[in-house]
């Protein structure tokens, strides 16, 4: 795919063509402000030190409200060919880190996994898009080629509707609505309202909530003249999954500081990397390795400054061939996590790419099949 998407609920950005590439925040940021640009678009890898895909596009449209293809083309069969790592190897790893959480090492670091995805012919990312888009309203649809990142990254799209607002900026406001903390949405409405209950109320939800609002106030407000944050969370949610979330606002200092050098500030929030954050990517790093463009950030920054970035969650990473992909999901860790329940939670948030593909849980029984068989099992009591 050769361009960008990014589908809000409130405006839709889509561009093609490629004018230009940057491989990092500064060097975009430079082409913004000696005006070579007047707009960057794209993501943010994971891991800060890797390679960023940001670029200068050759069109770009802007239109009120979400996309609304107009039609939504059928993909092709997709077949779940591994788990990376396996279900058993990763309640491992999660019981090893609750004993490093226990032992204080860290307070709180976030376990991904992934599942390689075969198709039988190539999938569209624009469909795909599309299907997520359809499918998940409320979320933020995105399309994002990832070839500015250079070799093992050409002719890639990352592909995804999160449901995560890393920050926005107009003008001089900056907000924020960070998502920690999370329960599955149940099919019978009285345990479902039990769940979100159950979530405002749950201690280790919150306190792995304030991680992340504590993050967001310390790189924040040196750069706010004001800064509102919220002493709870609310409950917001998806079609599978209750979230706490924290509407934060501030007024910027200094309106040089564009959405782009936001970004690029607040990412790895703990939501997705954990905390004290260099202890917790160096734990991640160590035992996962690359995620690539999962857990970044997708969105844009034009020349005055003013922008948009999601969390890159509930994606897919999406191969040149078009016939292979990544898809990853994961859960915040702290010491009073339990291992299966976090296996739990990444199936249930796996479930927003897979379900667009015809491979999700189904729920109520505790398990998931696709057109080949392919199985995911969580438990029958899933925990996000």
């Amino acid at each position: 795919m050769d361009g960008f998407l990014l589908s809000r609920s409130t405006r839709t950005l889509r561009t093609t063509g490629t004018r230009d590439r940057f491989d990092s925040v500064a060097a975009a940021t430079d082409a913004l402000g000696a005006g070579r640009t007047d707009l960057v678009v794209g993501a943010l890898p994971f891991d800060p030190a890797a390679p960023a895909a940001l670029t200068a596009p050759e069109t770009a449209s802007s239109t009120p409200g979400p996309w609304r293809p107009m039609s939504v083309p059928p993909l092709p069969s997709v077949r779940i060919e591994r788990e990376i790592p396996t279900p058993a190897e990763h309640v491992a790893r999660v019981t090893a880190l609750v004993e490093r959480l226990r032992r204080g090492e860290l307070d709180k670091v976030v376990a991904a996994r992934a599942v390689q995805l075969v198709a039988d012919a190539p999938i569209s990312p624009e469909a795909l898009a599309a299907r997520m888009v359809t499918r998940h309203e409320t979320s933020n649809g995105y399309a994002v080629d990832l070839s500015a990142a250079g070799d093992g990254f050409v002719g890639h799209t990352l592909v995804g509707a999160s449901p995560e607002i890393l920050l926005s900026r107009r003008g001089d406001t900056v907000t924020c609505r960070p998502l920690a903390g999370s329960a599955p949405r149940r099919r019978d409405p009285d345990a479902d309202h039990a769940e979100g209950v159950a979530l405002l109320a749950s201690g280790k939800n919150l306190a792995e909530h304030a991680f992340v609002v504590d993050w967001i106030r310390d790189v924040l407000e040196p750069l706010c003249t004001e800064l509102s944050v919220p002493p709870t969370p609310e409950l917001t949610g998806t079609g599978e999954v209750w979230h706490l979330a924290s509407p934060i606002s501030g007024q910027l200092r200094d309106g040089a500081v564009g959405a782009l050098q936001l970004a690029a500030l607040l990412h790895p929030t703990p939501a997705v990397c954990g905390t004290p954050t260099d202890r917790a990517l160096e734990t991640i790093r160590e035992l996962e390795g690359d995620r690539r463009f999962y857990g970044g950030a997708v969105g844009w920054c034009d020349s005055a400054g003013d922008g948009d970035w999601v969390v890159a969650i509930r994606c897919a990473e999406i191969d040149a061939a078009g016939t292979t992909a990544l898809a990853w999901a994961g859960g915040g860790i702290v010491a009073a996590s339990d291992p299966q329940s976090e296996l739990d939670e990444t199936t249930t948030k796996l479930g927003t790419l897979l379900g667009a593909l015809g491979l999700a849980p189904r729920g109520g029984n505790g398990t998931s099949s696709g057109p080949a068989g392919d199985t995911l099992t969580p438990t029958s009591h899933t925990h996000e």
